[in-house]
């Protein structure tokens, strides 16, 4: 998951998700206007990114739907989600568990194992999460999305958040 600014601060993040589509990948985008309550996530992800019917709208679910991202939504390579305007979702209650939901949900996405070390039936896919805001703070970001389960990475035009394997793995 990483966190950029808006326009042309994050050039690079826009050449590799146009990559990512040449290659057959999927981007899928949110405003993150849409994303203000736990609700809005859920009736927003399920719709974009197809989710089952029997989806359970709740965090657990939504960590298995994302797992479980195939086909034609991932063009069978993998699938980038942009949240756009996402300023002001970094200031509600449920961001903090909404970012550690995206990186379980990208971390059994990416990976060809279950969690017992089995081998999956299907590849890993790759599965990325980008915030994009208009106003950039990186400390100010980085606190936000800090937890005990998460590794945050600080740099001048990015902060990047994955799980922490000595936590989850």
């Amino acid at each position: 998951m990483i966190f950029v600014p808006g326009g042309v601060g994050a050039s690079e993040v826009w050449q590799e998700l146009s990559a990512l589509e040449a290659g057959g990948g999927r981007v899928v985008h949110f405003d993150g206007r849409a994303l203000m309550t736990e609700q809005g996530i859920f009736s927003s992800f399920a719709k974009a990114l197809q989710f089952p019917s029997y989806f359970g709208r709740n965090w657990d679910a939504m960590v298995d739907c994302l797992d479980d991202l195939c086909g034609a939504i991932t063009g069978g390579v993998g699938i980038a989600v942009v949240v756009h305007d996402a300023d002001q979702l970094l200031e509600t209650e449920h961001f903090p568990l909404f970012v550690s939901v995206l990186c379980q949900g990208a971390d059994r996405a990416n990976s060809a194992v279950d969690l017992d070390g089995f081998p999956l039936d299907r590849p890993a896919l790759s599965e990325h999460f980008v915030f994009e805001l208009r106003e950039f703070d990186p400390e100010q970001i980085a606190a936000r999305v800090r937890q005990p389960d998460l590794i945050v990475k600080v740099e001048d035009r990015f902060v990047g958040a994955s799980l922490d394997p000595e936590e989850w793995h």
